[in-house]
């Protein structure tokens, strides 16, 4: 039973850290988004673009944390 509660632990911080880099993902996009160049050859700066890859690239290491995780509970080792 002690490992159950570790693993439901463990699911519930990674679900709580995807929502948060999910949340930082959208604001980022959004926020390119806002600042479409009105003129051509302008367009969001460098660090608003530096914030999304971020962003993009922490989803995608909890989504590879989320597939492992799913791999072990389908192959019998959670739960």
């Amino acid at each position: 039973m002690d490992k159950r509660k570790v693993w439901r632990e463990q699911e519930q911080r990674l679900v709580e850290r995807w929502n948060q880099a999910e949340a930082r993902q959208r604001e980022a996009h959004a926020a390119i988004a806002r600042e479409q160049p009105a003129v051509a050859g302008s367009g969001p700066s460098p660090e608003l673009l530096l914030t999304a890859r971020a962003a993009d690239a922490e989803l995608e290491s909890l989504r590879r944390e989320v597939a492992r995780l799913k791999v072990e509970f389908n192959s019998g080792k959670r739960y």
